[in-house]
């Protein structure tokens, strides 16, 4: 290791800040994704009976105290419930988009870690290489093999620690961003399924006044044929 160390030069140590750095994103984003988990299909059931009772605080209130960004969608739409479903849809739409940087956060750093490291490797082979000629062109006979040894061990430590650190870097990228993706689509249906539970409710208050109208009508249709 410290053979490795020596012979791999700055470009080595700046593999391993690199590695350090996609090492802390994904611990980072593991712990997001964590606590982002939550129990949705018993956020929207309480949501629902409280909708349907018209109990709109005692919604906000439970909606408030969930963690995680849907229950931060469904408060936003509950906010509004009084709007139609093209407003509420858009509401929607709109909490979570400013949910999308939070879900994708650090995700670039880690794609951009899996494609320096061995371009980082490319150049320190390039830099052995060159130190090589230069060293056996000053040398000769045992000195030049010497030289020569010492030179592509040096390009290839740099090749096999960029690549060391590329490979898990960008497969823990994929892994980290197929998650993303599922939170979001997570995060439309949340919304959807908020938006048509307040609607549902809305239609029902539409209907419940119809009928009280029709059977206002009809009592003082029934009054006037007394008078």
């Amino acid at each position: 290791m410290n053979a490795l160390t020596e012979s791999g030069g700055i470009v080595l140590w700046v593999q391993g800040g690199l590695g350090f750095l996609a090492l802390l994103v994904i611990v980072e984003r593991m712990i997001f994704f964590q606590h982002a988990r939550g129990n949705v299909a018993n956020l929207l059931l309480g949501i629902a009976n409280h909708v349907r009772k018209k109990a709109y605080a005692e919604a906000l209130h439970e909606s408030s105290r969930v963690r995680g960004p849907e229950a931060r969608i469904v408060h936003a739409v509950l906010m509004r419930h009084s709007l139609n479903r093209t407003n509420l849809r858009e509401i929607a739409q709109e909490a979570g988009q400013l949910e999308v940087p939070r879900i994708e956060r650090n995700l670039r750093v880690l794609l951009g870690v899996a494609m320096l490291s061995p371009l980082l490797g490319m150049f320190g082979t390039v830099l052995g290489l060159i130190e090589t000629f230069i060293q056996i062109s000053n040398a000769g006979g045992a000195l030049a093999q010497t030289a020569l040894a010492g030179g592509m061990f040096q390009s290839l430590a740099s090749t096999a620690v960029g690549l060391a650190i590329a490979i898990p870097a960008y497969v823990m990228y994929l892994y980290l961003y197929g998650k993303a993706r599922r939170l979001m689509h997570r995060l439309e249906r949340a919304g959807i399924e908020t938006v048509n539970i307040v609607c549902d409710s809305q239609q029902e208050d539409r209907i419940v006044s119809f009928r009280e109208e029709v059977e206002a009508r009809e009592k003082k249709a029934e009054q006037g044929k007394k008078g």
